[in-house]
């Protein structure tokens, strides 16, 4: 059924003259290795094509990817008039990280998040995949007789995959993952530049770390998090982006299975929350409180501390169930 929709995928791509590529708000690795990645392919296969990276924000984390495209608002009509838009690693309409998208003739929908909200004339949505970058390094490799790739696209692509796999250690990695992480370092990418972007940190971000280390909680029965004020953000010098990071401090702590970070978002008026976890699943959770994702890996929002103080609560009860039932776990 896949390879039907790929193919779908490709045909379109190649009917289309005025092709947009867009993707969720607040973008992780994922979503701009993929959509950059993809862009980078299309222009490559198809340099008589107008190809545009079209998105209403960015991440300062990953500027040394380079720029996107920005379009003067009088040109904006010309621009979607008969265009064919992707939207790579968004899960619902709603995220989708361009206030335009619908002017689009056509919408085309890659993702590897859980389908709970169907969108797209065309949709390709594999939610066992560890990354929207290992469908596009799939979907190169199966056209590879006719897509032209280049070390800036695969570049870009494997950034995605190793960011939104953890360095290939979440679940969802499989053979398969990494087969395909293979033909992309084979593209003579400079893994280790990449590496030294992505893995060394400013001297802020290791001032955060001492921040969670010690204001870390735990609970009864060992949900980890952490609460980031807007004085402790504006303190310590963090973006909203760096702020969220912070989730990542939490997940070694032994015992642990599920950790949250809640950040204040005072420019929307509530707090943002990146849930993680290891072993149980918490798409649910996260989706009772505004969001929603993967297994281990979900989003969510909430307006108040009462709010947040409940969704701990939650958290706690939903880890201990799984505790009791599964004896022997970390």
């Amino acid at each position: 059924m896949n390879e039907q929709i790929k193919k779908q995928i490709l045909n379109k791509i190649e009917s289309y003259q005025k092709i947009i590529v867009s993707r969720h708000i607040r973008p992780d690795g994922d979503a701009i290795g993929s959509t950059k990645g993809l862009t980078e392919l299309i222009r490559a296969t198809y340099p008589q094509k107008k190809v545009y990276l079209l998105n209403d924000d960015y991440s300062d984390f990953l500027a040394f990817l380079g720029d996107e495209d920005r379009i003067p608002d009088d040109q904006i009509d010309e621009v979607y008039d008969g265009a064919l838009l992707i939207v790579i690693d968004t899960g619902t309409a709603d995220r989708i990280s361009n206030s335009n998208y619908q002017k689009a003739k056509e919408i085309i929908k890659i993702d590897h998040h859980i389908d709970d909200k169907p969108y797209g004339d065309i949709s390709w949505v594999e939610d066992f995949r560890s990354s929207a970058c290992e469908m596009i390094a799939d979907f190169y490799v199966t056209f590879k007789d006719k897509l032209k790739i280049t070390k800036e696209a695969a570049t870009y692509i494997y950034c995605g995959m190793v960011t939104d796999s953890g360095r290939f250690r979440y679940e969802g990695v499989t053979g398969d993952t990494l087969r395909l992480a293979a033909a992309l370092l084979d593209c003579d990418i400079d893994a280790q530049t990449l590496y030294s972007h992505l893995y060394t940190d400013e001297f802020e971000t290791l001032k955060l770390k001492s921040y969670v280390y010690d204001h870390i909680r735990i609970t009864k029965n060992g949900v980890a998090y952490i609460y980031i004020s807007a004085a402790e953000q504006k303190a310590l010098n963090l973006t909203m982006e760096a702020a969220s990071d912070a989730v990542s401090d939490l997940k070694n702590i032994r015992g642990s299975l599920i950790w949250i970070a809640f950040i204040d978002n005072i420019q929307k008026n509530n707090i943002r929350v990146r849930l993680r976890s290891r072993f149980l699943s918490i798409n649910e959770l996260g989706k009772k409180y505004h969001g929603g994702g993967h297994d281990m890996s979900a989003g969510a929002t909430v307006y108040s501390e009462q709010e947040m103080i409940a969704l701990i609560n939650d958290a706690d009860k939903l880890l201990g169930e799984y505790k009791a039932e599964h004896k022997g776990k970390l």
